[in-house]
């Protein structure tokens, strides 16, 4: 059990004392969940569609984030729109010609069985990907095309197959070029970079000493172009695996607003602020990362830059998030907290559930 100071070794013993149902195991796969994400989705032998309104990916938490990133992986490649619904409906302008691909893990999301029904209402071509539930049957009956997930996982686990279905659906309906060469390189640096910053790597490797530097404090995660959906999963996963506070910005924004903030920090408590650096992104905004965190050095307890690895969008985007996975279990493990521990989401859907019946 790791102490209180957050000092004690990060190795595989000391992440099994905490992750009793391995969570590890599922993030430390990354590179096979992404090769298995491509055959899912040809063995569902989806139909390409000539979309000219793009794509909408509706879903909600570990489910939603693959259509973020896929957003942000395809860049100015993509030729048509790509946009989220996480919430009960489609964006108003939404037509026949939109495709929706609908996400749940579970099959069970409220807000994403709330925007299948909404899409068949437009008459919007419809996509599906999940493990099963009404979702899944729904689309079955109405012969939707519905690409199967593996069981088992916590959503959020499954971010490499979000990902990949995001990437590929897009592609068959016309809102980008196909990255399939682009996912297979990454899955590979994936594999490569589980071995430099897994539990078998050395204790002042990147993500375990990230881990304790950001350990006792709260996290505030920026990003910017590629990296912006990538901090706020880098959020995400502190929250749920960690259970930490953290909060997710964007610049340039954040440096009209929040940067002012930074001088109350030392009064309330320690706060600190990690950048998620690409060398794709505009050298305005690198130049302001550079600014930024050496104007708040002084108020945040630490302020870390971190940077992609790879060649390709795809496989630097891959890069962050498996760092961010790891750093929130490494965080979950000086904490004394178990990663897949989720009971407070559970309350909330039952309480939900008690005011419909």
């Amino acid at each position: 059990m790791a102490d209180a100071a957050g000092t004690g070794a990060l190795t595989r013993a000391a992440v099994a004392a905490v992750d009793r149902t391995s969570q590890l195991s599922d993030i430390l796969a990354l590179g096979d969940h992404l090769r298995d994400a491509l055959w899912r989705v040809e063995s569902a032998s989806l139909q390409s569609l000539d979309c000219s309104g793009g794509l909408v990916v509706a879903g909600m938490g570990g489910s939603a984030i693959g259509g973020a990133l896929a957003r942000a992986a395809l860049g100015d490649r993509a030729s048509r729109p790509i946009t989220l619904a996480r919430e009960y409906g489609l964006p108003a302008w939404t037509t026949p010609e939109t495709a929706v691909l609908c996400a749940s893990y579970s099959g069970e999301t409220e807000e994403t069985l709330a925007v299948y029904d909404a899409a068949s209402a437009v008459g919007a071509p419809r996509i599906v990907s999940t493990t099963g539930g009404r979702l899944a049957d729904g689309a079955r009956s109405d012969g939707v095309p519905v690409i199967p997930l593996p069981g088992g996982f916590q959503p959020r686990a499954a971010v490499g197959y979000s990902l990949v279905v995001a990437l590929e659906v897009a592609a068959l309906v016309g809102a980008g070029p196909s990255l399939r060469t682009e996912i297979d390189v990454a899955a590979a640096r994936a594999e490569q970079l589980v071995g430099e910053w897994g539990p078998d790597s050395a204790e002042d490797s990147l993500a375990k000493s990230l881990a304790r530097t950001l350990h006792g404090t709260v996290p505030q995660i920026a990003g910017a172009g590629i990296t912006a959906p990538i901090a706020y999963r880098w959020k995400t996963q502190l929250n749920e695996n960690a259970k930490y506070p953290a909060f997710a910005a964007e610049l340039p924004e954040l440096d009209h607003n929040e940067l002012v903030g930074w001088q109350g920090a030392p009064a309330l408590g320690r706060f600190s602020a990690v950048f998620l650096d690409d060398t794709d992104l505009h050298p305005r905004v690198r130049e302001r990362i550079r600014l930024t965190c050496e104007l708040i050095s002084g108020d945040a307890t630490a302020c870390e830059t971190i940077s992609s690895v790879g060649e390709a969008p795809v496989e630097r985007l891959v890069s962050l998030v498996l760092l961010g996975d790891l750093v929130s279990l490494y965080l979950a493990v000086l904490a004394d907290r178990d990663p897949a521990q989720i009971d407070v989401l559970h309350r909330l859907k039952a309480a939900l559930t008690a005011r419909d019946d």
